[in-house]
């Protein structure tokens, strides 16, 4: 038998981990068609029926899970090459792709990155602006601020400083309402808190405040959604005290009640950290949000 085009193996672990062709063929970039058409020259090819097409959509066959199984396998090998690869590149010119939250993305990094590219004009940066965190490890990112400090041992991470955080309504809510004196008049005002997430739930219980999610007028889980909420005049809400206090339509909420503090933690691979490109991008960043955050 001829070997397989690893292509077609490549877009047969996509269509199993999308559960669609559709779904497939937007995270490859590639159309629903061409996957479909992938997915019946491979079952050619092996001789083998790989799915069951039943009205819920594709069913892996018992042939397609063990054949998933090693295509997983070799998809891990092939990003494992592509790392090591990528890690001795000499060259300064390319793209540096790098996940932030939407927060940092919109508020901190579009200086940061104005700067690298007035410094390294060579440098391309893709941005991926997320409260979700990619997985550098599957090269959905090169480089990640995160808000926690990773464990996996296959990165290097470097801690840049803490983000304090605030509360915040707007002027305009302000006249509306009055602002709350004590922590608990906080109970009587309109709140903006995320949907799926339970985070500033908790927070406001760890602060000694009895609450529920139903007490939440506006849940959202984007936290520049929030923001905007805020700045409309809708609630009360939380966000770093270096992006409030540039804002002049709002006021911060009891400022000399001290918030948790969260860590900003710079992070890439080991194997990418020894190209030149990244090194440089990831020192460059380092630096900058070292001079806004430090410790």
């Amino acid at each position: 038998m001829p070997a397989l085009d690893w292509s077609l193996l490549q877009a047969f672990v996509a269509v199993v981990e999308a559960g669609s062709l559709a779904g497939a063929a937007r995270k490859t970039g590639s159309s629903q068609p061409t996957m479909s058409r992938h997915m019946a020259i491979l079952e050619s090819a092996l001789a083998v029926q790989l799915f069951d097409r039943t009205g819920a959509g594709l069913v892996l066959t018992p042939t397609g899970v063990a054949l998933y199984e090693d295509a997983k396998r070799m998809d891990e090998v092939s990003r494992k090459i592509a790392l090591s690869a990528a890690g001795h590149s000499e060259s300064i010119a390319g793209t540096i792709r790098i996940s932030a939250s939407e927060i940092m993305s919109a508020f901190v990094l579009p200086s940061i990155i104005t700067s690298l590219k007035i410094a390294e004009p060579e440098i391309d940066i893709e941005l991926v602006s997320s409260d979700n965190t990619s997985n550098i490890l599957l090269r959905e990112a090169d480089i990640a601020l995160r808000m926690f400090q990773p464990s996996q041992t296959e990165l290097i991470c470097r801690k840049v400083g803490n983000v304090k955080i605030g509360m915040y309504a707007s002027h305009e809510y302000i006249s509306r309402n009055g602002a709350p004196v004590f922590r608990d008049d906080i109970l009587n005002h309109k709140l903006i808190s995320e949907d799926k997430s339970n985070k500033i739930l908790e927070g406001y219980r760890s602060a000694g405040i009895n609450i529920n999610r139903e007490q939440f007028s506006f849940r959202c889980d984007s936290r520049l959604v929030q923001w905007k909420m805020v700045l409309a005049g809708f609630g009360i809400g939380f966000i770093q005290t270096d992006v409030g206090e540039k804002e002049q339509g709002v006021v911060r909420l009891f400022p000399g009640i001290d918030m948790p503090e969260l860590p900003i933690w710079l992070t890439t691979h080991a194997e990418l950290r020894t190209s030149r490109r990244v090194r440089r991008v990831f020192d460059f960043i380092s630096n900058e949000l070292n001079k806004q955050f430090r410790d």
